[in-house]
């Protein structure tokens, strides 16, 4: 593609043919400040913050659409853009709920920021009727207040194009506009698969997950309770950015004492249940492949993805892996093995998991998933902004913190079991080990690349054996559906299927670091933070999930093998037909 040469406040530039006014800027080292702006997502020029002078233009023009041409002459600060700019804002808090002080995206909140920047000091410039709703609290995950949302509608877009669930939009006309669901039906009673994505694409606080730090804070004051936490692998590389590491820094030591000082009687490590999950779900597939029966086996660590399938894809059920997530494992691990091994009632134990997804507060709540009848496996899940919020309300100061580990018995992780906060990572989990299940042989090569990035859906073949096994990874609810809209046509045939409801998998979770627009339309999230679990995978001693030493004494003290009996009770599950409405 050609080159265009351009003016931008004054410089001579050149950017590629096809590029917006924005992103013209960027290349330039200029900002142009955006609300509704998402790349290839949400590109509609609705909010107009964005706004530019361009020389013979009648008015200002929309920087995030507008494309450039030979000769174009831009300014991205004149007074009139200024002026124009100000005056939005004043008009968007005109309609706002400011409740900044108490407010959860406080410091992160990209409205707020903007009307610092800009030096708004008259909030009320415009008088009038303000919107009045009430918060939807009704979905187990998150909650919507309307009264704090600006119609970007990036939300809705997400949901839609990344998800292919779509159901949120844009209801009523005028000053009565909003966002809601068909009907104007409660959030908790829509198709609704709790991934967050919506959360983390929110400007402001109009969005968020449901808060159970107080719940978390009253079990660790109680004297009866034995609180334990385990940390999902995807928080290690996220929770840094929450104290200003760069992204995708591995900050496990500090985070486990973090945790510790937060006054848990245990810290755990799930990469040790993404181990366990490994060694149950290879063994459900090498079984499925010699019988020829449910196959493609399709992975069960998502479980916004189990939701979009019960849902959406109900006719798939009979293929999901009957595994637990890692989360759910750990839990039901956690209330028999573990009770017995501390001598410790199971009623009297309150499992806590750090995670960075919404989704995984829905799985807790899950009918009939629990290992104890009449307790729940996991008492209370925090996500890494829970988590960091915690940390900071106690004046821990996390960056001063000295290296601390996890405790036994599941302290120990593979590099396996970390790298399932990313896509593909459960698929080459899976690899390494039934790769030498199969030959008896070790695998000198660890890295099944072909299954790694971030792209939506990849596949490949491997000859294992002499079999032949076909596998295809996708991450985000569309890209899902494409997948399995090609298995029922026919089009595609596979053994195996790793789906992670969020794009990119854990890494870019709903219940992970808020990064504002102007980060996400320029840096691969995904890829950063993935970029850091791929990095502690290789610096681990033990690397495949079956030469983990405390999946060994596990299997020997109590589930005897993979697949037994008692396995199958205690870390697998059964699925549900969920309605649409």
């Amino acid at each position: 593609m050609a080159d265009v040469n351009i003016k931008i406040n004054g410089r001579d530039i050149t950017v590629p043919a096809g590029s917006t006014i924005l992103e013209a800027a960027r290349m330039a080292g200029i900002q142009i400040p955006t609300l509704c702006y998402l790349k290839e997502i949400n590109e509609i020029g609705a909010c107009r913050i964005c706004v530019v002078e361009v020389k013979g233009a009648r008015s200002l023009v929309a920087a995030c659409v507008f494309p450039v041409n030979e000769g174009m002459e831009v300014f991205t600060n004149t007074p009139k853009v200024i002026e124009s700019r100000k005056t939005t804002l004043k008009l968007l808090l005109s309609n706002h709920r400011k409740e900044c002080l108490s407010c959860v995206r406080s410091g992160s909140c990209e409205l707020q920021k903007l009307c610092h920047d800009y030096g708004i000091e008259d909030e009320n410039a415009f008088e009038g009727v303000k919107s009045r709703y009430d918060i939807d609290a009704s979905a187990s995950h998150m909650y919507r207040d309307n009264e704090k949302c600006i119609l970007c509608r990036r939300c809705v877009a997400v949901c839609d194009k990344n998800q292919s669930v779509g159901v949120i939009g844009a209801n009523a006309r005028g000053f009565d506009t909003h966002i809601g669901c068909a009907f104007e039906l409660p959030l908790g009673e829509v198709g609704c698969i709790s991934c967050g994505q919506c959360i983390t694409v929110c400007p402001t606080g109009a969005l968020s997950e449901r808060d159970d730090t107080q719940k978390v804070m009253d079990a660790l004051n109680d004297p009866d309770k034995h609180v334990i936490v385990q940390t999902a692998p995807a928080v290690r590389v996220g929770l840094g950015e929450e104290f200003g590491y760069p992204m995708g820094t591995v900050v496990t030591g500090k985070m486990v004492a973090a945790l510790r000082a937060l006054g848990f009687d245990k810290v755990f490590d799930t990469n040790f249940s993404a181990d366990l999950t490994i060694m149950e779900e290879a063994t459900e597939f090498l079984g499925r492949y010699t019988e020829k029966k449910n196959l493609p086996l399709i992975t069960s660590c998502s479980p916004g993805w189990i939701k979009f399938c019960e849902t959406y894809y109900p006719e798939f059920i009979p293929n999901l892996s009957t595994c637990k997530s890692p989360q759910g494992m750990f839990g039901s691990v956690a209330k028999t093995y573990y009770a017995k091994l501390m001598n410790i009632d199971p009623k009297d134990i309150f499992v806590v998991s750090a995670m960075p997804c919404t989704a995984k507060k829905f799985e807790a709540e899950r009918f009939g998933h629990t290992a104890v009848p009449g307790l729940a496996d996991i008492d209370a899940v925090i996500t890494v902004r829970e988590l960091a919020r915690m940390i900071k309300k106690n004046g821990i100061m996390f960056n001063d913190l000295p290296d601390d580990s996890f405790d036994a018995p599941f302290g120990l992780g593979s590099g396996a079991g970390t790298i399932f906060g990313a896509t593909g990572g459960v698929m080459e989990a899976a690899l390494r080990t039934a790769y030498e299940t199969l030959t008896h042989e070790e695998l000198k090569n660890l890295d099944f690349t072909d299954v790694r990035g971030v792209e939506g859906i990849k596949e490949a073949t491997y000859t294992i054996a002499g079999n032949v096994i076909k596998v295809a990874v996708a991450s985000g609810t569309a890209n899902a559906k494409k997948l399995l809209d090609m298995v029922k046509n026919g089009e595609k045939q596979y053994d195996f299927i790793e789906i992670m409801a969020c794009p990119g998998g854990c890494v870019n979770g709903g219940g992970q670091p808020i990064q504002p627009a102007y980060v996400r339309n320029f840096t691969d999230v995904r890829a950063a933070r993935a970029a850091g679990l791929y990095a502690d995978d290789k610096a681990l001693p033990v690397r495949k999930s079956h030469e983990n030493p405390d999946i060994k004494r596990i299997y020997e003290e109590f589930f005897g093998k993979p697949n037994s009996h008692l396995a199958h009770e205690i870390l697998h599950t059964a699925y549900t037909v969920r309605k649409k409405y």
